[in-house]
């Protein structure tokens, strides 16, 4: 029947789309696992299991004296956590729905939701994990103490934010070239097991091997939230504002390769 069309005011058209997004995050969050507490429990086992690996890999290495002087388990935390925030939300942001989805078709849906919904949900498991693990090693192990929580929250925000502005870069990449795109943001996750720092800090390193890490955002951000986190390590190699200068740009043109190509979209790239 007829109705009559009602101007939304900009407020209103703000609060729809972020209700949206709200929306579409959960779904994004309920996509893997139907229940919440199963999901968020395999994302803290998978956390869980690679401090582990790393806690035995330095022992048994006998690295463990180049570490920052406090507890050692929260230095290998401080490093996993945004290692695995960055890799999270440039994997969630890459994988997000194209505009030949189907989920496109549902008139208010489009793609700058569906990426926002799958940058959200990969922040929301992170930072949920980190807390767990954090009051579960407080509360059953040893009493911990963060030095500058909130600017320390700060570098956690920012690894998943260069995450994201990286992944977009990819995102705009795969349609045209699925295969290289996919192997480049592969290759990059992997490299950043040891690019990003999070098995030593910056002031060890000699100059002849700062410049192997000094490109990669997230080695500042790592490097920088030990800062923060510890009494006794203060970053002189590494600042906070590059890996925000580098993101911006790749965002930028993240969301510019996005727009041109989903202009250009065709339903034959969903059978790729």
């Amino acid at each position: 029947m007829f109705r009559i069309e009602r101007r939304k005011t900009s407020v209103a058209r703000a609060f729809g789309i972020l209700e949206l997004i709200h929306h579409a995050t959960v779904r994004v969050i309920r996509q893997n696992q139907q229940n919440p507490v199963l999901g968020l429990m395999q994302n803290i086992l998978r956390t869980v299991l690679l401090i582990g690996i790393f806690y035995l890999m330095i022992t048994l290495l006998g690295t463990r004296m180049t570490a920052i002087r406090g507890d050692f388990v929260l230095y290998l935390m401080s490093g996993v956590f945004l290692y695995m925030t960055h890799t999270r939300a440039m994997g969630a942001v890459f994988n997000s729905e194209g505009p030949t989805s189907s989920m496109m078709l549902h008139a208010p849906m489009n793609t700058v939701i569906a990426i926002s919904s799958a940058a959200l949900s990969s922040l929301y498991l992170q930072f949920l994990s980190m807390v767990v693990v954090l009051f579960v090693y407080h509360v059953g192990f040893t009493p911990i103490t963060i030095e500058q929580p909130v600017p320390a929250l700060g570098m956690f925000l920012l690894a998943w934010f260069s995450g994201v502005g990286i992944g977009m870069v990819f995102l705009a990449l795969r349609p045209w070239f699925p295969a290289a795109a996919g192997m480049a943001q592969s290759v990059y996750s992997r490299a950043n097991m040891i690019a990003s720092g999070k098995m030593f800090v910056a002031n060890t390193l000699g100059f002849q091997f700062l410049y192997l890490f000094t490109w990669n955002p997230l080695f500042h951000t790592i490097d920088q939230a030990r800062g923060y986190v510890f009494l006794n390590y203060t970053p002189h190699h590494t600042s906070p504002t590059y890996p925000l200068l580098v993101t911006l740009p790749l965002l930028l043109v993240g969301l510019m390769g996005e727009s041109f190509t989903r202009k250009r979209a065709s339903l034959s790239w969903s059978r790729r």
